[in-house]
């Protein structure tokens, strides 16, 4: 039986509280700017950890490729930090892809919102209608 909170899970949450504790106090590049690591999974083997990242600085396909070379070309600059915190005797290599969670996310609750408006006035259409008697005539008999 595997266990709930395995060996992979603690890795990556140490590489996930590392990599923010070194972008915000280490990382000296201006075009890194205000990152998010949303996610990491580690592989099973521990050989490698991929980063989900995302940033509200970055409003284009260009910025955000821009980012994500940054942060590949500081790879090894980054796991040699991660290293010297670790107590492992190796550390994953980090793969940094472009999380769209937040950008799925707004969208969805954009699509909720305009469903829950045309059904709201959906509702008071058939509201006015039988307000105006444009209803069924009830009968007497049934109440």
């Amino acid at each position: 039986m595997p266990k709930e909170y395995g060996r992979e899970r603690r890795v990556a949450d140490f590489i996930q509280r590392e990599f923010a504790s070194i972008l915000h106090r280490e990382m000296k590049d201006p075009r890194v700017g205000m990152v998010s690591v949303n996610e990491v999974k580690v592989s099973t083997d521990l050989g490698y950890a991929d980063l989900y990242v995302s940033s509200l600085d970055v409003q284009s396909e260009e910025e955000r490729e821009e980012l994500l070379e940054v942060l590949r070309g500081a790879a090894g600059f980054l796991r040699t930090l991660i290293a010297k915190r670790a107590q492992m005797r190796t550390t994953p290599r980090l793969r940094f892809h472009w999380d769209r969670l937040p950008e799925e996310s707004n969208r969805m609750a954009r699509l909720i919102d305009a469903a829950v408006a045309s059904d709201d006035a959906r509702r008071d259409d058939d509201d006015e209608a039988a307000d105006d008697g444009g209803g069924r005539p009830k009968d007497e008999d049934q109440v």
